[in-house]
């Protein structure tokens, strides 16, 4: 029979465990979202160069004709 103390022990470890692995996946999302908009940024910073996208201005769906 386990005592009481070895089960708070059991469910303290598992805790801190758990708590762990939360932290290391908020840290590994961040991350990832960091990387995203530094990517998104260096290509907003392009869209003013000459040697960058070339861009009409108009929306994505302009070109196409509107049925009647």
């Amino acid at each position: 029979m386990t005592s009481i103390r070895e089960h708070l022990m059991y469910a303290y470890e598992l805790y801190r465990s758990t708590s762990a692995e939360l932290i290391r996946r908020a840290d590994a999302e961040r991350e990832v979202r960091r990387a995203r908009l530094a990517r998104r940024a260096v290509r907003r910073t392009g869209r003013g160069d000459p040697g960058g996208r070339v861009s009409q201005g108009r929306g994505r769906l302009a070109h196409f004709v509107r049925a009647a």
